[in-house]
């Protein structure tokens, strides 16, 4: 009956996505067959929970198909010393990542931020494969897990995905899931209050996975810099696991330590590409399915096809055309659709590097050469470096070809992004300046 298996195995994974296939079934062994029942054995509750809901139909269609007749399936969970784990009132019951899960320090784990949740394409599918592997420890010699993509592509869903099952399978594991502000914060508090071997205790010897979110976040922050390095050398030597995610490469964070580069270099670099367009309509199928709001395939289509930036975008247009449909009482068609797009998208297409290179001149009463100029006078640096932040942010153009079109390389671009986010949060001028131009791109008056 194990060569069965073998086979069952064989044929569902054709019948089901690869990584569901990886995190579910592959785990699953034969234990035995008597009396017209199999036994398979899953790792752990949550695993046995996950294939009773979803895949034992599959299972014992497929053990009928290939049999020839029925037979009774069970399945069990064996503990680690090879033993069925029985049902009696004193078995524990591991935390399940669908629940709202509070790892032992910072942040909560969105409950729907798992791998089951995650639909994967050819854009993401070596990120989701590398976040799998890292979570259930196939390979021990890697330690790190370093996921990059612009915002809202999946970066942080994959990383708390990592957490949620590392929890289901070790519940007892001490994960803590920061931002890199949220630690740097807690750092000054540390040092302000005289506690700062606590905070030092804490994350050296008290974590056994680190979640760190948003590591360009820490550009500039020396003290913060410092104390991280010398908390991911702690960790390494332990043999603890580490998650960072970034917009950006390390390389490409100014004002970064050399020591802190290097560690965040340490590990796998995985990159995570805007969805293509099936991808996008597998997202908008399976978020209108949570939502309970089912969609019409042309209405899926042509969400699809016009929310093209980033996952966020797209639940944008489906919470707006849900809401609408409700409000107004009509039913959800192409021209629902399109009054609710119209508005997410209408003047996202027009906004070019050259038009926002064009609407800053004209504001601050400079030329385009100047713009473009190796000029270092405040009156040019402080215009270029907004154009710059702005065509970043609104422009799906990479950092390097925006350098480009400023004359400049995408490290200086880089800088100059970084030194209007750093104004943006405490210099009046710059918030004012940067507002008036959202508010003209936004509203496509430029």
């Amino acid at each position: 009956m194990e060569a069965v298996w073998k086979e069952l195995k064989a044929a569902i994974k054709q019948r089901i996505p690869v990584h569901s296939y990886r995190m579910w079934i592959e785990p699953i062994k034969f234990s035995e067959s008597q009396d017209g029942r199999m036994v398979l054995s899953c790792p752990n509750t949550f695993s046995k929970k996950r294939v009773q809901d979803n895949y034992r139909a599959l299972i014992v269609s497929e053990i009928e198909r290939t049999l020839g007749k029925p037979r009774q399936l069970s399945i069990e969970v064996v503990s680690r010393n090879g033993g069925a784990q029985s049902n009696t009132v004193n078995s524990r019951q591991l935390s399940l990542p669908n629940m709202i899960v509070r790892p032992h320090c910072g942040r909560h784990l969105r409950k729907d931020f798992t791998f089951d949740d995650f639909v994967v394409g050819n854009s993401n599918e070596f990120a989701f494969s590398a976040s799998l592997s890292f979570a259930s420890r196939k390979d021990n010699h890697q330690n790190s897990l370093f996921l990059l993509s612009k915002t809202g592509l999946g970066k942080s869903h994959l990383s708390q995905a990592i957490g949620h099952h590392i929890l289901s399978e070790s519940p007892n594991d001490r994960v803590f899931y920061v931002t890199a502000e949220d630690f740097s914060a807690e750092m000054v508090y540390a040092f302000r209050h005289d506690c700062l071997d606590k905070f030092k205790g804490k994350y050296r010897n008290g974590c056994d996975v680190l979640l760190l979110e948003d590591v360009h976040q820490l550009s500039g922050k020396e003290r913060t810099q410092l104390e991280l390095a010398l908390t991911l050398d702690f960790l390494f030597e332990a043999n603890k696991r580490i998650i960072f995610s970034s917009c950006y490469l390390p390389g490409e964070i100014q004002k970064l330590n050399d020591k802190l580069r290097s560690r965040l270099l340490n590990g796998l670099i995985s990159q995570i590409e805007p969805p293509n367009f099936r991808t996008r309509v597998r997202i908008l199928q399976k978020k209108s399915i949570a939502k309970g709001c089912i969609l019409p395939e042309d209405v899926l289509d042509y969400l699809a096809a016009e929310l093209t930036e980033d996952v966020r975008q797209l639940e944008s247009g489906l919470i707006g055309v849900a809401a609408k449909s409700s409000l107004l009482g009509s039913p959800i068609d192409l021209g629902l659709a399109e009054s609710v797009v119209k508005n997410i998208v209408r003047q996202r297409k027009r906004i070019t590097v050259e038009a926002i290179k064009q609407l800053v001149c004209k504001y601050y009463s400079i030329s385009l050469n100047d713009i473009i100029s190796q000029s270092r006078k405040h009156s040019i640096v402080r215009p270029r470096q907004i154009a710059i932040y702005l065509a970043r942010k609104y422009t799906d153009s990479p950092l390097q070809a925006i350098g480009r079109s400023f004359n400049r390389y995408h490290a200086t671009a880089l800088h100059s992004i970084n030194a209007i986010e750093q104004g943006l949060k405490g210099n009046g001028a710059i918030q004012k300046q940067v507002e008036f131009f959202r508010q003209k791109l936004e509203s496509g008056k430029f």
